[in-house]
């Protein structure tokens, strides 16, 4: 067929790690729920082989001009095909960059049939959306250990959300639920936050744990210019992330050219490492991170069967189907009351009742299904006691990481960048790293 769809090195070992015994419990106690009460249809499609040996992927968001292409050279230090960098809106599609022997770039239509990638749900949105979705085959060391989704720099207006033909929002919130870390870039010289892109930090709001804030071009303004942006910056976030604490911000200049302002070069070289040894950590935290995933997921299918068995409970048999359904929907938030007594389920693991009120509008009640507990004392059985017993082989299967070399990232600016401490604990000068191009 294609040369690419070969076998890959994605593809589930044979060995009993961590990532394949996770796939095989999710395949045997946790899938037959999610179908049999059509968790698919309303939340998120069943997982494949390759959503679990997928390597980690770190995805950018942000505004146009914010750097998230230049950044991502910087990092491999070198170029990837289908990169174009300037000064107006250059990418306007999600690049997913992996690793290939050869460079190259897949279709998207021709990257969701490819059985060894994790991208075939992305199918649901269809055409619009995959013919601006490519994958950019890059030989890069970096890439052998982690993946980087670029995604289309964001405009101010309502008119580029008109014209993207597809639902930019949605699909950040898919990629949010499958990537590693989420780097929302801001740019210091030029800092604020369309309406679209307030949307995109909401749509990937659910997952904290995972974004990242790096505001770039920060050698671009004085030191008391940038003491004023970082707190306007903090101020805005808060508002829209509506958290206690703001995830960390590393502030920094992620490009080969020299800095326009100095003053705060050592305190750019300290964020720099930080933030790479925040990225660093991605392939050792991988299997905890899936196994993290699962779990979360387990939980949203468990009470999605209560939401559902509880429907279909309440329909009556004969008449006055339809005039149920209604009062059903319009009262969902009453049966989200009866679970949390009933059955103990904390209010935070409640699907969005508007999400569900508008999927219930579209879906035959006459094939909602009774609560089956068997299914659900599986699920139970496989939280308590498969996933203590795989939590307790991650730290093993670190130590056997660590001594094969597979727990970091190597190549690119990682190893210039994590290499970079004196014998006194002092970062060394920027110049002597920052010419990598030259």
């Amino acid at each position: 067929m294609f040369s690419w769809m070969k076998k890959s090195e994605t593809e589930v070992p044979d060995t009993d790690s961590v990532i394949s015994s996770l796939q095989k419990i999710y395949k045997e106690k946790l899938l037959p729920l999610e179908k049999e009460y059509k968790f698919h249809d309303f939340h998120s499609p069943a997982l494949g082989d390759a959503d679990f040996s997928a390597k980690p992927m770190v995805m950018l968001v942000g505004q146009y001009s914010t750097g998230k292409t230049t950044f991502i050279k910087y990092l491999l230090e070198r170029d990837f095909p289908g990169i174009h960098i300037g000064p107006e809106p250059t990418t306007d599609r999600f690049i997913a960059i992996m690793h290939g022997d050869q460079d190259g770039i897949v279709p998207g239509n021709a990257l969701v049939v490819d059985p060894t990638k994790q991208f075939h749900p992305l199918t649901k949105f269809g055409n619009a959306f995959l013919n601006r979705f490519q994958c950019s085959n890059t030989s890069s060391d970096v890439l052998k250990s982690i993946s980087i989704l670029d995604t289309p720099g964001i405009l101010s207006g309502e008119k580029q959300r008109l014209d993207r033909g597809y639902d930019f929002v949605e699909i950040l919130r898919w990629f949010a639920e499958r990537v590693d870390r989420i780097l929302l870039l801001f740019d210091a010289h030029k800092l604020d936050i369309s309406d679209e892109f307030r949307l995109a930090i909401e749509a990937v709001r659910g997952h904290d744990e995972k974004i990242r804030i790096v505001l770039n071009k920060a050698d671009m303004v004085n030191h008391q210019q940038l003491m004023r942006v970082y707190g306007a910056l903090m101020w805005s976030l808060g508002k829209i992330l509506n958290t206690p604490e703001v995830p960390r911000v590393y502030i920094g200049s992620f490009w080969n050219q020299p800095l326009v302002h100095t003053t705060n070069q050592l305190l750019f070289e300290i964020e720099e490492q930080d933030l790479f040894r925040d990225l660093q950590s991605l392939p050792r935290n991988a299997a905890l991170r899936k196994l993290n995933d699962l779990i979360k997921r387990a939980r949203l299918a468990k009470v999605h069967a209560y939401i559902i068995a509880s429907i279909q409970k309440e329909m009556p048999n004969m008449f006055g189907k339809d005039k149920a359904k209604k009062k059903l929907i319009k009262t969902l938030d009453v049966i989200y009351g009866q679970i949390e007594r009933e059955h103990k389920v904390s209010h935070g693991d409640f699907p969005d009742i508007k999400h569900m009120q508008e999927v219930l509008e579209h879906l035959d009640f006459t094939q909602l299904k009774a609560l089956n507990n068997g299914m659900i004392t599986k699920v139970d059985k496989m939280l308590s006691e498969d996933i203590a017993k795989l939590m307790s082989m991650i730290p093993h299967e670190e130590v056997q990481s660590k001594t094969e070399g597979k727990d970091h990232i190597e190549g690119g600016a990682f190893n210039a960048v994590m290499d970079q401490s004196s014998v006194f604990g002092q970062p060394r000068s920027w110049s002597q790293r920052r010419y990598w191009g030259a």
